[in-house]
C-alpha cells in the first residue's frame, strides 16, 4: 500500500475510533508503546487506554486538516504527523491540535502505535498571522 494512503487510512481509523469507541484504541498500542499527552508521559497499552478513557469528555469530533508521513529508522516503520481541530459537545469553539504517531510494523504485517505525542495548539490566531 502507498505510504500516504496507509497513513491516511490509519488516521481515519484512529480518530473515528477515538470519537465513537475510545475503549477500542487499546488494540492499536502495545506494552512498549508511549504516549505523551500535553507533556505527561504514559507507557504501556493499558495505561494509555486508561489515560484516553479518563479524559473529562465522553464525546468529541475530530476534523483533520493535514496528514504527513515519512519512513522511520525502524524497518518498515512510519512517522505520521496530523493537524486538525476537535469539537467538544456543547462547545462553540474548535480546539486546534497536533499529533504525531510513530507506527511500527508487527510480525503479522500490520502496524501498532509505538510513539504518540499529542498537543493542543493555543494561540492559533497569532500563528495564522505569522504563517498565514
Amino acid at each position: 500500500m502507498d505510504p500516504d494512503q496507509l497513513s491516511k487510512h490509519f488516521v481515519e481509523h484512529y480518530y473515528t475510533t477515538f470519537d465513537t469507541n475510545r475503549l477500542a484504541l487499546i488494540n492499536l498500542y502495545q506494552e512498549g508503546s508511549m504516549l505523551t499527552f500535553e507533556g505527561e508521559k504514559i507507557q504501556g497499552a493499558q495505561s494509555i487506554s486508561n489515560k484516553l478513557n479518563s479524559l473529562p469528555f465522553q464525546q468529541c469530533k475530530h476534523n483533520i486538516s493535514t496528514v504527513d508521513c515519512q519512513p522511520s529508522g525502524l524497518s518498515g516503520g512510519w512517522v505520521v504527523f496530523v493537524s486538525g481541530n476537535l469539537q467538544l459537545p456543547g462547545e462553540e469553539h474548535l480546539l486546534k491540535f497536533s499529533q504525531m504517531f510513530h507506527l511500527a510494523p508487527t510480525p503479522q504485517g500490520s502496524f501498532y502505535v509505538f510513539n504518540d505525542i499529542f498537543r493542543l495548539n493555543y494561540g492559533g490566531d497569532f500563528v495564522m498571522l505569522i504563517c498565514g
